[in-house]
């Protein structure tokens, strides 16, 4: 197997930290050489310079050619924007300043927490959800920081893809470009987002036989603006697809296996009709002109 490169995942996770050491000795199997750690909230921002900090240490005592890097990246997630102190955007800031790697994410927009989600829903348990305009006001500020620093952004978007739209080409954007993380928008609207920058992610999860629609939709992405994620510990693969498995969560919930980027990638490349080889040259570039690592 190629390198390979996972551009969204929650590594820092409480969820994985008992299983630490097995999770990172299965990445090395399959070949990860790099992977973008998001946070989501001030709440998780040290737990991520913490464990990009213990890695990058890590590779530079190792003697090993293969060393996986992990890129933080912090951000505000619509979801937690109601619970914001006033000093969020400072102490943003801070963690931005503290290393040149980083990056701002996971942002963006969110109607499904307002329309849809249920209110017993144990995820948003504790959360104030914000409305939309309070949302889109954390996402132009956390934006025009990304653009003033030229650093990439990883967006989060459900269920608001025609007002993410009209607010990406409304606010000043980086001019490395952005990623659409796990997109499940319309295919149409594809192109307009390439246009103004959009790389887009590919998750493990849309191989589930009743997401087809979005066949169409990666099948449309131009490869130069392809890259393949795991959200790991979230957003599982299907059933008989995943080869790496970890122990329920204490509230019985799955845990995503970061080490399934390897099924996730073969899925993808059927998909599309390539080769492993193939797509994971491609991906490869895409990552590093985006997130500025290579393999």
């Amino acid at each position: 197997m190629p390198p390979l490169f996972d551009a969204h995942n929650h590594l820092q996770d409480a969820w994985l930290a008992p299983h630490r050491d097995r999770v990172f000795a299965d990445l090395a199997i399959v070949g990860v050489r790099a992977a973008v750690v998001n946070g989501t909230s001030e709440a998780d921002w040290a737990d991520v310079a913490a464990l990009c900090l213990s890695s990058s240490s890590a590779a530079q005592a190792s003697d090993r050619t293969a060393t996986l890097r992990l890129i933080p990246s912090y951000g505000v997630h619509p979801w937690d924007v109601g619970n914001r102190t006033p000093a969020w955007q400072e102490i943003l800031e801070s963690h931005l300043d503290a290393d040149p790697r980083a990056i701002i994410g996971e942002i963006g927009l969110d109607r499904w927490i307002l329309d849809r989600a249920r209110p017993d829903d144990p995820r948003l348990s504790g959360l104030r959800r914000a409305p939309v305009d309070e949302q889109v006001h954390v996402f132009r500020s956390q934006l025009a920081l990304a653009a003033e620093r030229n650093i990439p952004v990883s967006i989060h978007c459900l269920e608001a893809f025609g007002l993410l739209y009209d607010t990406l080409r409304t606010t000043s954007l980086p001019d490395r470009g952005f990623l659409l993380h796990a997109y499940s928008g319309p295919v149409e609207m594809v192109s307009a987002f390439a246009r103004l920058g959009a790389y887009f992610s590919f998750n493990g999860s849309f191989l589930e036989p009743r997401k087809a629609r979005l066949r169409a939709v990666y099948s449309a992405i131009p490869v130069d603006r392809l890259l393949v994620e795991t959200d790991a510990p979230a957003m599982r693969l299907p059933v008989g697809l995943a080869r790496y498995s970890l122990p329920p969560a204490a509230d019985g919930q799955a845990i995503n296996h970061p080490a399934n980027i390897a099924s996730t990638y073969e899925g993808l490349a059927d998909w599309r009709g390539l080769t492993i080889d193939a797509l994971a040259t491609s991906v490869a570039e895409n990552f590093a002109r985006l997130f500025g690592v290579s393999s």
